[in-house]
């Protein structure tokens, strides 16, 4: 991802923060030179050195095939907003857009043990739908066995993270403040979402 320095963020993790609240992302393979892509929920995990990501795919989703053979690049991005030229001080400028994107490049490890099976699933409801727990847990085991032959789960050692965060950086202060006070006040989820990063990033 080209990223200029004065947008790159080198803080591991601010990028695992990222991920963990802007979940979905994009994973993406080559097969016969042609890229694939996948729009999947992850966890993110970090223990000791090692950040994982895990997930699963339906099992005839043609991305599974040999996908342990090359590096997988998976995309994270939710927060983006157009800049208007109004908010700076010289005339002479033209539109942009303000988004943050985490890349991250990783192995895949294909998880065929059951019970590991269950576990990265019993932790994606534990993350995303937790009062689901109960419910899971009282499901019989031969139909949880047969909704797992249904998946393919996996985990990504991730080897690389490239954080992008365009947040006007470039612009003065001031240019930046205008921006942060409209889009606080804006009803667009994005807008409001990157007055919060750029707000943050002032501090």
């Amino acid at each position: 991802m080209f990223t200029p320095n004065h947008y790159k963020n080198e803080n591991i993790d601010d990028a695992i923060a990222f991920i963990e609240r802007f979940n979905f992302g994009v994973m993406i393979s080559a097969k016969s030179n042609k890229p694939i892509a996948t729009h999947l929920p992850f966890i993110i995990t970090k223990k000791d050195d090692n950040i994982v990501l895990a997930s699963h795919f339906a099992k005839a989703n043609e991305q599974t095939i040999n996908i342990e053979e090359n590096i997988i690049l998976t995309i994270f991005s939710e927060p983006h907003a157009y800049i208007s030229p109004k908010y700076y001080d010289n005339k002479q400028n033209v539109p942009t857009w303000n988004y943050i994107a985490v890349h991250t490049y990783g192995k895949v490890e294909i998880v065929e043990d059951e019970k590991e099976v269950f576990l990265i699933l019993e932790q994606m409801i534990s993350n995303f739908d937790s009062a689901y727990l109960k419910q899971w847990n009282d499901l019989s085991y031969d139909y949880k066995s047969k909704m797992a032959r249904g998946i393919i789960a996996f985990r990504i050692t991730i080897d690389e993270i490239q954080f992008k965060e365009k947040l006007s950086q470039n612009k003065t202060e001031k240019e930046r403040k205008r921006i942060i006070s409209d889009f606080s006040k804006s009803n667009s989820f994005h807008e409001k979402t990157i007055a919060e990063f750029m707000d943050k990033n002032e501090q």
